[in-house]
């Protein structure tokens, strides 16, 4: 019996899936784009076999949109769907983290408290990504539904899939709004912590809508 990654097939598949998966939603590979399965099997030195699987589950995720016998593109994801998303998500996130209130230990929330304060516009997306991710997915998880968690990282992620979102275009913002919103669940004020998080995701669908109205006015 091996741990081996390099002989295990089924690790294989894993870290393959994990990789195209953060890959996607830290949009290294962007919305529309074409996701090739052998260059990528080639470019991330995994086999066919488990880069195959990895695409096909990516693909039932809805994630992925199948171009070709062997391709894939990057679901796209119309403005229409994003602020359909972007509103579901704020009744969901914001009912989730009332839920949430004492149930994560307050020195985890410190930490994060520092991570989004450390944030800097010389980071890389990724990071901003990766605190993004933790503040919206903490309070989600720690709600004690699991439905209502699965049903926020699918509304989510098909949030992060529309093209205009980018934390590096409010970075200020977003880290403010972050900082509101893990201040009031320090806080146990739960009235407060829901209102940072539907004020957050109404100034996310504001500013993507003023984006939209500057683009089309061009």
């Amino acid at each position: 019996m091996t741990s081996s990654l390099q002989t295990n097939p089924e690790k294989l598949g894993e870290l393959a899936y994990q990789t195209l998966r953060r890959m996607i939603l830290d949009k290294a590979l962007r919305s529309g784009g074409a996701v090739v399965e052998g260059r990528l099997a080639e470019e991330l030195n995994i086999s066919r076999t488990p880069m195959r699987e990895a695409l096909l589950r990516l693909e039932g995720e809805g994630l992925l949109a199948r171009a070709g016998a062997r391709s894939y593109s990057v679901r796209f994801v119309s403005a229409q769907e994003y602020f359909q998303a972007m509103k579901v998500r704020e009744l969901l996130e914001a009912e989730a983290i009332g839920l949430a209130i004492g149930k994560i230990e307050k020195k985890l929330i410190q930490q994060l408290i520092k991570k989004v304060k450390a944030l800097r516009s010389g980071h890389q997306e990724q990071e901003h990504w990766q605190v993004d991710d933790q503040v919206h997915t903490m309070m989600a998880q720690a709600s004690g539904n699991d439905v209502l968690a699965r049903t926020i990282e699918i509304v989510r992620t098909n949030s992060r899939l529309f093209e205009l979102t980018t934390p590096f275009n409010r970075i200020e913002e977003d880290r403010s709004e972050h900082l509101a919103i893990l201040e009031a669940y320090l806080a146990d004020n739960t009235e407060a912590a829901r209102a940072a998080v539907r004020t957050h995701l109404q100034n996310l669908r504001r500013y993507v809508l003023d984006r939209l109205s500057q683009d089309s006015g061009a």
